[in-house]
This record gives C-alpha cells, structure tokens and sequence, in this order.
C-alpha cells in the first residue's frame, strides 16, 4: 500500500523527467516487448473474455471503498 501518495507523484515526475529516450525509442521497446509476449503465447489472450468477472469484481471492491 502506498503510505505517501505525494511522495510517489513526485517519484514519477522525477522519474519521467529523467528519462531521455526518445518517443521512437519507447514505441520501439513497446513493440519489441508485444513481440515477445507472442512469442512466448501469453498474448493474444485465446478467449478476451477470460477473467473479465474477476476483473470486474476487483474494480468493484475497489471502487465501493
């Protein structure tokens, strides 16, 4: 669990601002890493549906609390 939620924000944008790829280079790594996951059969899922009712019950503890 996240203890200081302004801590982390600015660990992001810190961390964003350091980063000195370029676009190109983050849509490359993208690529490179969907590649990779077919390869290794996890993606494309073979059925979409599967785990939607688990996802959905997540999101709505999640969103109840």
């Amino acid at each position: 669990m996240i203890g200081n939620g302004r801590e982390l924000e600015e660990f992001e944008r810190e961390l964003a601002k350091s980063d000195k790829r370029t676009l190109q280079s983050k849509f490359d790594l993208l690529d490179a890493m969907w590649e990779e996951a077919v390869y290794f059969g996890v993606l494309p899922p073979r059925d979409i549906l599967e785990g939607l009712q688990v996802d959905l019950r997540v999101a709505r503890t999640v969103n109840s609390v």
